[in-house]
């Protein structure tokens, strides 16, 4: 189960910085660009929870600050990834209520704020203040805006990909609960009432 996980997560994040770096890296849209490895990143965090999203954000990102035309501190996106990851793990539906977009395009609409601002924040810490001249407000409402309109046409794909490749993600997995798996853990321990014991009747014989 592992070994399937791992590759799946493997394909979906070299796939999706292909095509960041080959395709939504040279659109030159005014703002951010389209983060794709996010959407792949929220998308196997919401099946696999906090612990898998955490560690796909982590070698996603790790590969994205590797990967050329490298302009930034190496671990950057690592960490944004990483945590973005854990966070959407945490917003994991719990198992048994039916699916719907709305919850997976929630969270990536805060992870695309946050991304932003939490990459912003890393570059401003070790230098890097290109986010000062094109506009911190400019550049989070740009990868909201992107983010949400790729969102319906990525986030379902890796979620349908992920359950059919693990189906025991959801509903099973008892490492890393995400927030709507808790109350799985809520046992109630009640008095079961003990049958009466049964008395023997010692016969005395004459």
């Amino acid at each position: 189960m592992l070994i399937r996980r791992v590759l799946l997560a493997a394909v979906l994040v070299l796939l999706a910085l292909v095509l960041q770096v080959s395709v939504l890296g040279r659109l030159q849209l005014p703002g951010a660009t389209p983060d794709l490895l996010l959407l792949v990143v929220v998308g196997l965090a919401l099946v696999f929870g906090p612990s898998g999203g955490c560690l796909t954000g982590f070698a996603a990102g790790l590969l994205a600050d590797l990967a050329p035309p490298s302009d930034h501190a190496i671990g950057r996106f690592a960490l944004v990834l990483c945590v973005m990851g854990y966070a959407a793990g945490m917003c994991r539906p719990e198992p048994g209520r039916p699916r719907s977009m709305s919850l997976p395009l929630l969270v990536v609409a805060g992870a695309a704020v946050f991304s932003t601002l939490l990459y912003a924040l890393v570059g401003a810490l070790v230098g890097d203040t290109a986010a000062r001249h094109v506009g911190l407000s400019g550049l989070v409402a740009s990868a909201l805006l992107y983010d949400l309109l790729l969102a319906p046409f990525v986030v379902p794909g890796v979620l349908l990909l992920a359950r059919r490749t693990d189906p025991g993600a959801v509903g099973s997995e008892v490492t890393g609960p995400g927030l709507g798996t808790i109350a799985r853990y809520r046992t109630t321990r009640e008095a079961s009432p003990m049958p009466p014991s049964s008395r023997k009747k010692r016969v005395t014989g004459v």
